[in-house]
């Protein structure tokens, strides 16, 4: 259960990726003063809807599945010692809450704003720190806590 849940949920960081790169990039190039359309509202579901099963899947493997998170909680002095084990435990888990409650904020103030360049700004400013968050709390390779690219 644990390696088809771990293989769905790196997989589905592609899908969040894509999405979010699409709502910052719709809302930069409007930014500019395109008006905002259904099609902005969209890109930013898209990303929150992706944003949000991923987190699912994430609290899945945290609270039940993960062995490393099952490991840490037995010594967690151990575990923030451990490079790999801390960034399961702490890092990744609190980037990628910090990053849904930005993208949550931005769709937010985007839907609040009265102008179409506030909408695009809130977007713009609010998935793109999102974004910059997911990407850095990603276990890329090369890291100490890596993870492949593809769980194939």
């Amino acid at each position: 259960m644990y390696d088809v849940t771990l293989d769905i949920h790196s997989l589905l960081r592609w899908f969040v990726l894509l999405t979010g790169l699409v709502a910052v990039g719709r809302a930069i190039a409007g930014w500019g003063g395109r008006p905002w359309g259904p099609s902005d509202a969209r890109a930013g579901q898209f990303f929150i809807l992706s944003l949000d099963v991923q987190f699912l899947l994430g609290l899945v493997l945290y609270l039940f599945l993960s062995p490393n998170v099952r490991l840490a909680f037995a010594n967690i002095g151990n575990a923030m010692r451990d490079p790999a084990l801390r960034f399961f435990f702490v890092e990744h888990i609190v980037g990628m809450v910090v990053a849904l409650v930005l993208a949550h904020i931005g769709r937010a103030r985007s839907k609040r704003a009265t102008t179409d360049r506030a909408k695009q700004r809130a977007a713009a400013v609010f998935y793109g720190l999102a974004l910059v968050i997911i990407l850095l709390s990603i276990p890329w390779p090369g890291m100490p806590a890596a993870r492949p690219l593809w769980p194939f």
